[in-house]
């Protein structure tokens, strides 16, 4: 069978290919492979990577369709600038979810001009969102902040997406002062609304701007049939969207979590379709990213490389004791050791069984760490003033959740029993947490597939979505 559909996931350290038959509205797996990124020039990379499938006895029609995701460029680094801090920080993460930016502070109107000021200056970030205010609400905060950044001389691009009544004057200040910026319909525009995809595709845009600066991705994205590149946790994201909602033709899986852990951060996404049907009085007056469709944390603080040391920091190396397999003779000196190696050496591959054992115990707390900040609790204390009773569900609710996607290169990497058993232990002793009431079934995406349908799923939903509820199992659940 000959492959006509390729996709790529350019990274910082690898590319990655997928190869695919779509034939009759269904995908089928032919193979994938992978080499080095090549800095010098995108595009050889790409061709080894595809040239390893090749090797692979899987041959290639003249007419293949090539896609791409890309997270060589890691990511815009972001600050949202708003009104209130709680709105501010929900609104940001929403729009930052598959842009391809990275939520580096939010800061509201309550924080002293002085701090925002430290905060531009500190972080010197490629992208400013500047929201504020619904549609005819406060304008003087989005007024403030844009002469803040006129007086900055910033260098980073404005997403101008506050009060429409305010946004004309905010933005003539930015031109007056030589400051780029994009404007936007209000991201949100009354206090129960959010209207983020404008925003997200601004960004978007900034985000293939940045990475067609190196060598070869201008040609390599002129070489693709849709002549884009899509962040690769948006695509992540995209793939995990479709395959819970499913399209107009066929039902989705339902809800799911994803877990997604590299070496930087452990990012955890849940998905509810459930929630799309809730009404304007049950999600609450002031809008709520817990009760929205799709669900995004990332803990910057906990991945297996570059931010190893921040786990036995988090939890303590006798909690990293506990979660591994056989434990004796690994000391607590030992465990912080080899989160100190890994991390200064992102590239280091575990040699021994004991390395090993330590790697997946460092991956169950990470996780463990990740889907309680994530998830929900069980309120401990009355408080009248709320009417919050001892007992009560706050916040997101994975109670009824059954099925588990797990991304990251150790998944890939490691023995699958070995993986599923990693997973499962950090959903073991949720105490107060909102997380899954029975044990949920855990999906480990071996082949690299999800950021490949998600890519995909865009332009062929349908084909998409029957081969991700086939990879996951859930093809007979409709």
């Amino acid at each position: 069978m000959r492959a006509n559909t390729l996709v790529y996931d350019v990274g910082s350290t690898y590319t990655k290919a997928a190869a695919f038959r779509l034939e009759r509205g269904k995908f089928t797996f032919l193979g994938r492979g992978q080499s080095l990124t090549t800095l010098d020039n995108i595009m050889d990379g790409a061709a080894r990577a595809e040239q390893s499938i090749r090797e692979q006895g899987v041959d290639f029609d003249e007419t293949v369709q090539r896609y791409s995701s890309c997270s060589a460029a890691g990511g815009l680094r972001m600050v949202a600038l708003g009104y209130m801090p709680r709105v501010t920080a929900k609104a940001a993460k929403e729009v930052s979810m598959t842009a391809g930016a990275r939520v580096m502070q939010v800061v509201s109107a309550e924080e002293p001009l002085a701090y925002r000021k430290e905060v531009l200056l500190e972080i010197n970030p490629d992208i400013i969102l500047l929201s504020g205010g619904t549609d005819g609400g406060d304008e003087s905060c989005a007024l403030e902040n844009a002469e803040m950044i006129c007086e900055l001389h910033s260098r980073a691009t404005v997403i101008i997406a506050c009060n429409k009544y305010a946004q004309r004057e905010v933005a003539e200040k930015l031109a007056r002062a030589g400051v780029s910026y994009v404007r936007v319909p209000n991201i949100m525009p009354t206090i129960h609304e959010l209207n983020v995809k404008p925003a997200r595709e601004a960004i978007h845009e900034q985000f293939i701007k940045q990475i067609t600066r190196a060598k070869g991705l201008m040609e390599f994205r002129d070489s693709l049939a849709d002549h884009t590149v899509v962040p690769t946790p948006g695509a992540v994201l995209l793939a995990s969207e479709l395959l819970a909602r499913g399209t107009y033709e066929q039902e989705g899986a339902g809800s799911l979590i994803l877990v997604d852990i590299g070496g930087a951060t452990t990012d955890i996404h849940s998905i509810l379709p459930e929630l799309e049907k809730l009404t304007i009085e049950e999600r609450g007056l002031v809008i709520n990213n817990e009760k929205q469709f799709a669900y995004r944390t990332v803990e910057g603080n906990l991945g297996l490389r570059v931010s190893a040391t921040g786990i036995p920091e988090a939890v303590g190396p006798n909690a990293i004791l506990r979660a591994m397999d056989d434990p004796d003779g690994t000391t607590p000196e030992g465990v912080l050791a080899f989160a100190q190696k890994l991390e200064d050496q992102p590239d280091y591959i575990p040699q021994t069984e004991e390395e090993r054992m330590l790697e997946r115990a460092m991956a169950t707390c990470a996780i463990r760490t990740a889907l309680r900040r994530h998830a929900g609790h069980y309120a401990e204390v009355e408080d009248p003033v709320m009417g919050i009773m001892a007992g009560t569900a706050m916040g997101r609710d994975l109670r009824h959740v059954h099925r588990v996607l797990c991304v990251g290169g150790i998944f890939v990497h490691t023995e699958e029993e070995a993986g599923r058993t990693m997973v499962l232990r950090s959903f073991e002793e949720p105490g107060i947490s909102l997380l899954p009431l029975e044990e949920p079934d855990v999906i480990l995406d071996r082949n690299y597939l999800l950021y490949a349908m998600g890519v995909l799923g865009k332009h062929y939903p349908d084909a998409a979505c029957s081969f991700l509820k086939e990879y996951v199992g859930a093809a007979t659940e409709e």
